[in-house]
């Protein structure tokens, strides 16, 4: 998952004393809260126009791929995409959260030794650790002799290249070179599948393993490339330096957010890993076109919480709680209405939506639906993840992710062999809907704001006049 945690500064601004819950905090005056808004709307546009290109691009890809491959051998190149980033997720041992962390204090203080220690020791242990776990985790497949052990092995040995340029994202995100960071995964890999398998379907045909096989090569080109121009651009002292490893240090960072993201990894890949495991490949072809779909529901938040998060942390750490209610106010009155018209639509025409992935990929209408009521409650109860994590609050946050992970896992195992992708379709958005709320009641409670669309709507009249 990628978090924006940078931290900014808001300029001064003329404010009055006021009483919030029996603490003194500053209550800016409506002027300063209308230059948040116009901020915070220059930021969000920004952001989401890079989202809207990205994901048209990867949803563009996944169309034409489902259409080339049919609905099995797409299940089949999903079901090894997603067992690949699940397990390359742990086997990075959360060393980019340290990287995003770090990479800015050192490069800030000009700390040239500690900045290659951590670069360099980073993208050795990634390397190190998640080839170990793929020769491991072959070895056993081997030797119980797993069915399907083909996309099995498959996904194990993707799963190290996926790690890296997870761990490169960051670091790259870290030094404040966005397009550097974002392009070659979110653009590049989307762009050289769909040339890639385009030659494929000329002249042969396309199937799960000539996909990951396309990926793979798409992806090593993509991660040398990016890692060549961040050296070049980085400071020539760092080449000069003598590397510090301060392991601890980092680990101690790295290992406690690497529980409340593996949580949400958990949340977001289970469904698609035990339909795979319990109903086969076609069945992640249809589950999955169904879940990209609905992905354009929430989409708006991801870009807007990009970026909101800091604003966040400024205003609270600045005791501005009433300027923290305004954003969170003003980003649920942005958010919910576009995500209410965007799963409308998908609603009421889910079946040529759909059939755009192919003929038989209609099936999942029932599964697209259930999805786009998850994403209305994830949207409509606001912000509450980032809230909670930029106020200090993130142990409510592992709490919760942890308890809706181990949910997950049991819904799916019920719901699959009852229901199959609809199964699927109800554990992911019922435990989307539990952490969602369960966070809210912790924002409300902790902070004392309400993020939420009716939390907004009911302070719609308190906004200051433009």
């Amino acid at each position: 998952m990628l978090r924006a945690i940078a931290r900014t500064a808001l300029a001064p601004s003329q404010n009055r004393e006021t009483r919030i819950e029996g603490a003194s905090v500053s209550q800016p005056i409506s002027g300063h809260h209308l230059s948040l808004s116009k901020r915070l709307l220059r930021g969000a546009s920004a952001a989401l126009g890079v989202q809207v290109v990205a994901l048209g691009l990867d949803y563009i890809a996944r169309i034409f791929l489902a259409r080339w491959m049919g609905v099995e051998h797409y299940g089949g190149f999903e079901y090894v995409l997603n067992l690949g980033m699940f397990l390359a997720f742990f086997a990075s041992l959360g060393l980019p959260s340290a990287a995003l962390r770090f990479v800015p204090q050192y490069l800030a203080q000009q700390q040239w030794g500690h900045l290659r220690g951590l670069l360099w020791g980073s993208w050795v242990g990634t390397a190190i650790a998640s080839l170990t776990l793929a020769l491991v985790a072959t070895g056993l497949a081997l030797l119980l002799n797993i069915e399907r052990s083909s996309p099995v092995l498959l996904g194990l040995w993707l799963m190290p290249l996926l790690a890296l340029i997870r761990l490169q994202l960051e670091m790259t995100r870290a030094t404040q070179r966005m397009v550097l960071a974002y392009a070659p995964s979110l653009i590049g890999v989307p762009l050289l599948l769909l040339v890639g398998g385009y030659g494929l379907r000329r002249w042969g045909t396309v199937t799960s393993d000539g996909a990951i096989a396309l990926l793979a090569a798409a992806s090593t080109v993509l991660l040398i490339g990016q890692l060549w121009l961040l050296a070049r651009a980085l400071s020539p002292k760092l080449q000069a330096a003598v590397p510090i490893f301060a392991l601890r240090q980092w680990l101690g960072v790295a290992l406690p957010l690497l529980f409340i993201d593996g949580s949400f990894v958990v949340l977001n890949q289970t469904d698609l890993l035990m339909l795979g495991s319990l109903a086969g490949e076609a069945a992640v072809g249809l589950y999955a076109a169904a879940l990209k779909t609905a992905d354009w529901v929430g989409f708006v938040l991801m870009a807007v919480n990009a970026t909101a998060a800091p604003l966040f942390s400024s205003l609270y750490s600045t005791g501005d709680r009433a300027g923290l209610q305004h954003v969170v106010s003003t980003v649920a009155r942005w958010m919910f209405p576009v995500a209410l018209t965007v799963g409308l639509g998908l609603m009421l025409f889910a079946q040529p939506i759909l059939a755009l992935f192919g003929p038989e990929f209609t099936q999942a209408r029932g599964a697209l639906l259930v999805l786009v009521l998850g994403q209305w409650v994830n949207v409509g109860a606001g912000s509450v993840g980032y809230l909670l994590i930029m106020t200090g609050h993130h142990r409510y946050c592992a709490i919760a992710m942890g308890t809706s992970a181990v949910l997950n896992v049991g819904l799916n195992a019920i719901g699959i062999p009852l229901m199959g992708i609809e199964g699927a379709a109800i554990a992911t958005a019922s435990c989307m809907a539990l952490w969602n709320i369960w966070l809210y009641r912790a924002v409300v409670h902790h902070l004392g704001i309400d993020p939420s669309i009716w939390g907004a709507l009911v302070r719609w009249g308190d906004r200051p006049a433009s």
